[in-house]
């Protein structure tokens, strides 16, 4: 299972939300770039980085700070966040990030994700934000009323082969994954589901281990010393 510590920037800082909420924020470190590059010392091979004003806007904000973790971080990296254009998935693409993370425009413009598959299949990962079962998007601000299946299934047949699985519920509140969706979902399909969101101990790990996910994204916990990352490598990694 592969283990992969977040970077969720704003306003060019390191910061987590509480369930996505942005009036609910804590910032971690004003330099993302320092955060990336002790991430990858604890033994990381990927780095997930969403750009939180970019997903709420609608396009790449963080520019110069996702530049930085590149240029910092000297390995793989993904990123999400806004990216609702061929131009933004291309500038990330061109700079080196190795999986370009789509959220909202798997809802909203299938035809967009279909191109950016056909063209770098290896690179587009699709987000699966769910809220009681349903799709949110835009930043998961706006609710929708698809099941959260529905997409998956609608994505995979666009040639998408990598899930992101995030209960917005869980999301930054330090409880557990939510355990019974993800293996319902990972039980449904044969492509890889990497799990996000309430993931608070070694022990959630091992379960999300036991039920086949295959990475699991860690934000708030290894901030807070709750899941140490070199540990948590050590033990599920790989």
């Amino acid at each position: 299972m592969e283990i992969i510590p977040a970077i969720d920037l704003r306003r060019g800082a390191c910061v987590r939300l509480f369930q996505g909420d942005y009036s609910r924020e804590e910032v971690f470190d004003l330099d993302p770039s320092s955060v990336a590059g002790k991430w990858r010392e604890c033994g990381a091979d990927l780095i997930h980085v969403v750009d939180l004003e970019g997903a709420a806007e609608g396009h790449l904000v963080n520019h110069q700070a996702i530049l930085a973790i590149l240029s910092a971080a000297a390995g793989r990296i993904e990123v999400g966040g806004g990216i609702r254009t061929k131009d933004d998935a291309d500038w990330l693409v061109s700079r080196g990030v190795e999986k370009v993370v789509l959220g909202t425009v798997a809802v909203e413009n299938t035809a967009l994700v279909k191109g950016l598959v056909e063209e770098n299949p290896e690179a587009i990962v699709v987000s699966l934000d769910a809220r009681d079962g349903y799709v949110t998007t835009r930043g998961w601000i706006v609710g929708t009323r698809i099941p959260v299946a529905d997409l998956c299934r609608s994505m995979q047949d666009a040639g998408v082969s990598r899930f992101i699985y995030t209960d917005v519920r869980r999301d930054g509140t330090m409880t557990e994954p939510n355990f019974q969706a993800l293996e319902g979902l990972i039980g449904s399909i044969e492509v890889p589901v990497i799990a996000a969101g309430g993931i608070a101990s070694l022990e959630h790990l091992r379960r999300l281990r036991d039920v086949g996910a295959a990475g699991a994204i860690l934000g708030k916990a290894i901030y807070v010393g709750a899941i140490d990352l070199r540990e948590a490598i050590s033990l599920y990694g790989g």
